[in-house]
């Protein structure tokens, strides 16, 4: 994990980041709170990441009527983008989208994973993150590899301690998104892998805003297969993708 390129990432995003003034109570927005926001229908969304994948899910979500805080290594492209989605949407650093949010979207190349996990982990803690990043050996490296080894939800729970992680958004390409959101009659299925179980719900119900149809596949363990590649990668209905999953178990 310690190749150039990674450190270079690492010192990159550092920068943007930044460290803000003061501590941020570590302790996670309790779920009750995430209760009172969905019953309001609104919830304040982070994206840690506003390329393709994050972008569009963020639009998505503004037009679902939640507010949402784009970040990336690019602020003015951040603040271009939420300019351009409406009053709703925001942009900040790493840090501050991480103290915004009550649901995190993690979309980075998986290579800046570890530095993330050590500047923002503990900002994080006890917040619900969906995991879109997939561990991509050829840009990624050494830590693309060893995510791969591991597994990709179990790699993801060792460098975000204390975060309730649901994998996700990791099998579908973006361009697709905006379609599947209009889309009229059955949806397509969305395989998501988590532990803790409202963690899952609250994805799941973010999941169905955009227009498709959660498909729990297991927990954390089971994450190694939602990237591209895995017979789960592409689109498949709900119920094909609970066939390929009852012969990888």
């Amino acid at each position: 994990m310690k190749n150039q390129r990674s450190q270079h990432d690492r010192r990159t995003f550092l920068k943007v980041a930044g460290a803000a003034a003061g501590t941020f109570a570590l302790g996670a927005m309790p779920f009750a709170s995430y209760a009172a926001a969905e019953s309001a229908g609104k919830l304040k969304i982070a994206t840690i990441g506003s390329g393709r994948i994050g972008s569009t899910l963020g639009e998505l979500w503004l037009k679902a009527g939640h507010s949402v805080m784009f970040s990336s290594l690019d602020i003015e492209h951040d603040k271009a983008l939420a300019a351009k989605l409406g009053p709703n949407a925001r942009a900040g650093t790493g840090r501050e989208a991480a103290e915004f949010g009550d649901v995190i979207l993690l979309a980075v190349p998986y290579r800046a994973v570890p530095q993330i996990g050590k500047e923002l982990a503990g900002v994080m803690k006890g917040k619900v993150l969906i995991d879109a990043s997939n561990p991509i050996v050829p840009r990624d490296g050494d830590v693309g590899t060893w995510a791969r080894e591991k597994g990709a939800g179990l790699a993801s729970a060792e460098l975000l301690p204390g975060v309730r992680i649901v994998r996700a958004f990791n099998a579908i390409g973006y361009a697709k998104l905006p379609e599947f959101s209009q889309r009229q009659g059955e949806r397509i299925g969305m395989p998501i892998a988590g532990d803790d179980q409202k963690a899952i719900e609250i994805a799941s119900g973010l999941i169905r805003e955009v227009g498709l149809e959660p498909v729990l596949v297991g927990p954390l363990a089971m994450g190694k297969y939602l990237i591209p590649g895995t017979p789960l990668g592409g689109e498949h209905t709900p119920d094909q993708i609970k066939q390929i999953v009852a012969t990888l178990k």
